[in-house]
């Protein structure tokens, strides 16, 4: 198939590209940053402006699957307007852009942030949305926008809502994993919201491509949590962190979050009925990300280095 993959140079997008191809798809890419050296035909800009769907999704397109977004809850509480524009109006002209070319699948990628605070409850696919941040209000009104579309205009519109992804490459996402790699890199301190107790579900980012792939060989209409179904305490995942670093993380409690869930325990009965298997524990997934860490830091040191010398 002819498969645009929006977002396809950041964390997700990279692999998932790379799998499509593997798997004999053509494939286009759309970001803000092209890859270096990427052989995959690129539009590089903002897809929120005017006109950027026209450009970055020509005719002919089968299957577009939208990774772009702003993903940061903090910076949707500061900047609501931005996200409101990168979340929402790209995705209505993204849309609107299938359904004039005939599109005949759109795969958005959302959250379980979309249900808000159900306390301690399981969430499942029948929660109902209840957002509590900019950033989950955006990805609420995406998925109202795929359904609707989904809907009039007969394009399958298949929702993925993913938990906490973690994997390789995660070195530059500002998210607790990654903090806590780089506090043992640096041997500094992170903070911790509250008291740590709070659950969350983490899974890992093969396990995620595998998703994708099974939304595109299956192709539905609504949404589908995607998680490892196992949750576990920020302190808990403190410590794991620390034992898989071989070193003691030191860690300062701070005041929460606005808008932060006690816990994210989530049903991937739906999931696992289609066919979704998440295989990689969070261990076993701490340790490649550990691992392709060190290594990456290393040889950024080793560039640095060398781009001294050679002045």
């Amino acid at each position: 198939m002819n498969i645009v993959v929006t977002g396809g140079a950041g964390f997700i997008g990279q692999p998932l590209v790379r799998r499509l191809i593997r798997l004999g798809h053509h494939v286009m890419m759309a970001d803000r940053v092209p890859i270096a050296h990427c052989r995959v035909p690129c539009w590089t800009g903002d897809l929120s402006y005017a006109g950027a769907a026209e450009k970055a999704i020509p005719p002919g397109a089968d299957v577009v699957i939208h990774l772009a977004a702003t993903t940061s809850v903090l910076g949707s509480l500061e900047r609501p307007a931005e996200v409101y524009r990168n979340n929402v109006m790209a995705t209505a002209a993204i849309l609107e852009r299938c359904r004039t070319i005939r599109a005949t699948q759109f795969i958005f990628c959302s959250t379980n942030a979309v249900v808000g605070d159900v306390g301690t409850e399981t969430i499942h696919e029948e929660t109902p949305l209840h957002p509590l941040t900019p950033y989950g209000a955006t990805k609420a009104a995406g998925e109202m926008l795929v359904s609707g579309y989904a809907s009039a205009y007969g394009m399958a519109g298949t929702v993925l809502r993913l938990t906490n992804v973690y994997g390789p490459g995660m070195q530059m996402k500002d998210t607790l994993i990654a903090r806590l790699m780089w506090a043992a890199h640096k041997r500094t301190s992170i903070g911790i919201y509250g008291s740590g107790g709070q659950e969350r579900d983490y899974v890992y980012l093969d396990d995620v491509i595998t998703a994708f792939i099974l939304a595109l060989n299956h192709p539905w209409n609504g949404p589908l949590i995607v998680g490892s179904g196992v949750s576990i305490s920020v302190n808990q995942l403190h410590g794991l962190a620390s034992n898989i670093c071989g070193m003691p993380i030191l860690a300062k409690h701070l005041e929460p979050q606005e808008g932060e869930m006690p816990a994210v325990r989530v049903d991937i009965s739906r999931a696992r009925a289609m066919g979704y298997n998440p295989i990689v524990s969070l261990p076993d997934g701490l340790q490649n990300v550990w691992d392709d860490f060190r290594l990456r830091i290393t040889h950024l040191h080793a560039n640095n280095k060398s781009g001294l010398h050679s002045k």
